[in-house]
């Protein structure tokens, strides 16, 4: 069986789905991405106004800053903007600006497409629509990957930045920040696909160094405590979510949690204490029946950027794409482009004081999600957190949520909450082994919202949408019918 027949091993609807995507591939086929990185890097070359167009996340912020910090070099004028979603009031707004080219960064897959008037190039990681013109467009599932773990936004655009100047492989630590911030990671515990010649890069040029070590998040900042209290993917059981009980199982270890009236975080530890909480923890999921594939996601890859200050925000790069999250969630994308560019004075003062209170919306949100009953259906579950949770904040709740013991790996998780104008903004997040199973939640969430006439979209595993408000049942009776197709013969 060669690597396209297992895409016809399903009910007709979804072979029809598949079968136009794969036209789409093999139209492609005969172009290399290295061919398709130079095009796209001919056509930056031939012009000398770009504005470049990208998305709110930290994938988005480092792949605004690789395309920016590339046309600087390049010696280009060039503006950007940092939009939550590409919508028909941002495409109106560009056709009336009239650039000379539009670069459009972790968006533009979708509606873009729809609009030949406007010059553009994409460099993105999203599923895309079939039947598109995909000359000016750089994405991983043109070429038959998989951009939900293979290729971030921020890395199609460093390819691109690439082909302009090897010079730029300094950037390639800038990718990976955006993957990890991506969750690119999450499936293997370590980047795979294009990411891993990415990480090549940065190594070669010096900027990034790698590592075998704890997944949990907070290593460089976060006390021990707090580290074990807040660990997921694998949970400790009885240790992460209560503190007291994350204290007991360190002092149980003689592992001192100060040091020089400090507390004592992850970097801090000699080899030695490293060793023995990563065994105890191993063995703890093990004795509680987890099993060993569970029990092995307690170490995997990690990034470091070599140029950074270890035990802080920017050294390792799962923290250093939390900060980046906490500016232009925020309305503050300026903040978050500006530590990229290399500010390390006023700008990442700025970006410190706004990942402080990001924190604190999470727990907050966490908490409130906790609080409201999650709904669970016949083939998902679901929570509508109202004005409670910010929209631009959802989906990362949604997967803090669903990475809890409050909620049920076989069914994916929804969370609904309003936004500033009026409508409704969706996340969906899934158990990887739902995906392996044939789930496609970017497909559901798009073919949904395009009935309800909102807009959705993103990958496989995560994916969002938005629809207006007092839609949200009509939506999730759609949604339950693609997943339906999906996963039942």
């Amino acid at each position: 069986m060669n690597k396209y027949q297992g895409c016809f091993i399903e009910n007709s609807v979804y072979k029809t789905k598949r079968l136009i995507i794969l036209f789409c591939i093999l139209r492609v086929r005969g172009i290399s991405l290295l061919q398709r990185a130079n095009d796209l890097a001919a056509i930056v070359r031939k012009s000398s106004e770009i504005h470049i167009v990208t998305h709110i996340d930290a994938d988005g912020i480092t792949a605004g800053a690789i395309a920016s910090e590339t046309l600087r070099r390049l010696g280009k004028e060039y503006s950007l903007e940092c939009i939550k979603q590409l919508d028909e009031v941002t495409i109106n707004k560009l056709l009336n600006e009239n650039h000379e080219l539009v670069w459009f960064t972790d968006l533009g897959s979708g509606i873009s497409t729809q609009y030949p008037e406007i010059k553009k190039i994409i460099t993105d990681h999203h599923e895309c629509p079939p039947n598109s013109d995909t000359s000016f467009h750089f994405n991983p599932h043109l070429f038959g990957r998989d951009g939900s773990y293979e290729l971030s936004g921020a890395g199609a655009t460093y390819l691109v930045s690439k082909a302009l100047s090897p010079k730029n492989k300094d950037l390639s630590c800038l990718a990976i920040v955006g993957a990890i911030g991506d969750l690119q990671d999450r499936r293997f515990c370590e980047l795979r696909g294009m990411n891993t010649e990415i990480v090549k890069d940065g190594v070669e040029a010096g900027v990034l160094q790698t590592s075998k070590d704890l997944r949990y998040f907070g290593k460089e900042t976060r006390p021990l405590a707090k580290l074990l209290q807040y660990a997921t993917d694998p949970l400790i059981p009885g240790v992460s979510g209560r503190e007291d009980t994350s204290v007991a199982f360190l002092q149980e270890l003689q592992i001192e949690l100060k040091e020089r009236d400090k507390w004592r975080t992850w970097v801090d530890l000699r080899k030695e204490e490293k060793r023995k909480i990563i065994s105890a923890v191993i063995q703890m999921l093990l004795s509680k029946g987890f099993g060993y594939q569970v029990a092995a996601r307690v170490l995997g890859e990690s990034y470091l950027l070599c140029h950074e200050e270890e035990g802080t925000e920017l050294h390792d790069a799962k923290e250093y794409a939390t900060l980046l999250n906490s500016t232009a969630r925020y309305g503050q994308y300026e903040v978050g482009l500006q530590v990229c560019l290399g500010d390390r004075g006023k700008w990442l003062k700025e970006a410190l004081n706004l990942l402080s209170g990001h924190r604190h919306n999470l727990v907050e949100g966490l908490q409130f999600a906790r609080e409201e009953k999650i709904q669970k259906r016949t083939y998902l579950q679901y929570f509508h957190a109202g004005d409670g949770i910010r929209d631009t904040i959802i989906g990362i709740v949604t997967n803090m949520l669903l990475n809890t013991e409050d909620v049920d790996k076989e069914l994916p998780l929804i969370g609904f909450a309003h936004t500033e104008n009026g409508e409704v903004k969706v996340s969906a997040r899934a158990a990887q082994h739902l995906v392996d199973r044939g789930l496609d939640l970017a497909a559901a969430l798009t073919v949904a919202a395009k009935e309800l006439h909102g807009i959705g979209g993103g990958h496989n595993i995560a994916a969002g949408a938005t629809i207006p408000k007092g839609k949200e049942e009509e939506f999730l009776q759609v949604v339950e019918r693609e997943i339906k197709l999906q996963l039942v013969s």
